[in-house]
């Protein structure tokens, strides 16, 4: 599949990927067809040990490039960006997970709209896709938290100290991000998105943070081993009090299950986890099941983070990174802004 490298792209699209062999394809073929901007699409092949270079370099006008050596204290994500951002041309940079899908012209309204908005930070929370019963139960109970922990209008107005970004669609102006210290300066952080969108609002940028359904798609996780270890690395980093919400959760579901007033604990609970933006079926199924799953996944997070056991992808992070992070509570999440549609 060909696409044309132009000289100067307004959209440099950077792709970080360790052993994506089972999503990049599906990513680059919904990013080559894009119209309405011109752009380039960089991958930064982190290391990887199975088919992912071949399957970007199968992409014609795709360049593939790889991060060098990971430097001491740094995440493998950030190593990988960084080196993506120095070798991209595009006035605009658009950082993209290898797991995501983007729909037909997207990147030409993500453009647009961050204009319109002024915003020199958009970033998208995509769609999630569930497919086996662990991603049922889980998800939509996590995401409710995460939309219910912070409200889409506070993280969107520039004044609330709420600020947010998720490191699956951030597009920012090149200028900002060069200023405002761009990854390099969040390194060592495993939520990586919301130290930089921190660091644009500190600088004075606007971020712009929305529900991204209608541009791009995502399925995060594909089994349990994959949900429980990726969970366990960001959970506790998400919310201020994650054992008080582990406890408050649980709860919270065997009022709904064990008690007298089931009727009316269950539907509350039902309508929390609707804000997530699942199907009524799943959205059923993670409030009978997922509340007690997702404690246990928080309580966890905060243990492997005071034990400094914090690993993903074949990479283990240090307890003093790691420990430096949980003892500050993020005053944001990497996926906190879920606009509800109701």
């Amino acid at each position: 599949m060909d696409i044309a490298v132009p000289a100067t792209p307004k959209v440099s699209i950077i792709i970080p990927a360790r052993n994506e062999e089972v999503c990049l394809g599906d990513c680059l073929t919904s990013l080559v067809t894009q119209a309405g901007v011109v752009f380039e699409i960089i991958v930064v092949d982190d290391d990887s040990t199975d088919r992912t270079r071949t399957i970007a370099e199968s992409f014609a006008g795709v360049r593939v490039i790889s991060p060098g050596p990971l430097p001491s204290g740094w995440t493998g994500k950030n190593n990988a960006v960084v080196a993506g951002a120095k070798a991209a041309r595009g006035e605009w940079l658009l950082f993209t997970d290898a797991d995501t899908v983007h729909l037909p012209g997207s990147l030409a309204r993500a453009l647009a709209e961050a204009k319109e908005n002024r915003a020199e930070l958009l970033s998208y929370s995509p769609e999630q896709i569930v497919v086996t019963f662990a991603e049922k139960v889980v998800m939509p109970v996590i995401f409710a938290e995460l939309a219910s922990q912070y409200p889409p209008a506070k993280v969107r107005d520039q004044s609330s100290g709420v600020v947010a970004a998720n490191g699956q669609y951030i597009l920012v102006r090149r200028d900002a991000y060069e200023s405002a210290g761009g990854h390099g300066a969040a390194a060592d952080k495993i939520l990586e998105d919301v130290a930089l969108a921190r660091a644009f609002r500190a600088a004075g940028y606007k971020v712009h943070f929305r529900y991204g359904a209608g541009a791009v798609r995502t399925r995060m996780y594909r089994n349990w081993h994959e949900l429980r270890e990726g969970w366990t690395k960001n959970l506790a980093l998400l919310f201020p009090h994650p054992v008080r919400r582990a406890a408050g959760l649980f709860a919270w579901w065997a009022v709904a299950w064990l008690t007298v007033p089931l009727l009316i604990a269950g539907a509350a609970l039902y309508l929390r986890v609707r804000r997530a933006n699942f199907e009524r079926g799943v959205t059923l199924l993670a409030t009978a099941l997922g509340p007690p799953v997702v404690s246990y996944l928080l309580l966890r997070s905060v243990r492997a983070h005071r034990r400094g056991e914090v690993s993903w992808k074949g990479r283990v992070y240090s307890e003093r990174a790691s420990a430096r992070e949980f003892s500050r509570p993020s005053g944001s999440g990497i996926d906190a802004a879920l606009e509800s549609r109701h």
